[in-house]
């Protein structure tokens, strides 16, 4: 290799450990500013004249996300009780009457019950299903069994899962298959949605124990009589 090829190779690595270093702090600074930047706008429920800008003279970030978990915490102190249960079945009985409301409202609210809830099955487990042809694998999560009309005219039982897609896994597509035709993986959620962001390149270690190989036996001698 001559002088300048041997430069260029290692310039560019030099830049690609640059930005192995650089890429993932910028994209979590990133991403972190602009989830409490967003949660930060909950000041504005606060009077001008309470706001920090106001009392102190300038602005603190992150307070806003500090608020924003105080208010949800409250607001489960208070429909944790019969009072509160009461004033939120009042609340959504006026929505349930608003058309365009009542229909958007109702499904965000079941989405969430079933992402939040302990004794869903919803998104807790990582599988593979055969799509989108036959002998073609792809990463799922499961979403549930279906009930209704979706199982009683299905021959087989059938379970939901959710395809997402790369490197965006909050779109993706809503299949049904026959469950002994999916199979269960050992990774976790987290890990399953790393593999998809990361495009395949980032993929678990298998938590498979591999077989250790039998001891062979030593031959016993004979017992004497």
């Amino acid at each position: 290799m001559s002088e300048v090829g041997s430069k260029v190779s290692t310039l560019r690595k030099w830049l690609v450990a640059g930005i192995l270093v650089w890429a993932p702090l910028v994209i979590t600074y990133w991403v972190i500013n602009t989830v409490i930047g967003f949660m930060d706008q909950t000041i504005l429920l606060l009077p001008p004249g309470y706001r920090p800008e106001a009392v102190l003279g300038f602005n603190i970030p992150g307070l806003g996300a500090v608020l924003a978990v105080t208010v949800v915490l409250l607001t489960g102190a208070l429909v944790a009780n019969f009072l509160g249960r009461k004033l939120i079945s009042m609340g959504e009985s006026v929505l349930h009457r608003i058309p365009l409301v009542r229909s958007v409202y109702s499904a965000v609210k079941q989405v969430i019950e079933t992402f939040v809830s302990q004794d869903s099955r919803s998104f807790r487990k990582v599988v593979m299903v055969e799509y989108p042809r036959k002998n073609c694998w792809s990463l799922a999560f499961l979403a549930g069994d279906p009930v209704g009309e979706v199982q009683d005219k299905t021959a087989q039982k059938v379970i939901t899962v959710f395809v997402p897609t790369a490197p965006n896994p909050t779109s993706g597509f809503v299949i049904m298959v026959p469950e002994e035709e999916v199979i269960s993986l050992d990774m976790s959620v987290e890990e399953g949605f790393r593999m998809v962001i990361s495009l395949g390149v980032v993929t678990p270690k298998s938590q498979v124990a591999k077989p250790v190989p039998a001891t062979p036996e030593l031959e016993k001698p004979p017992i004497s009589g």
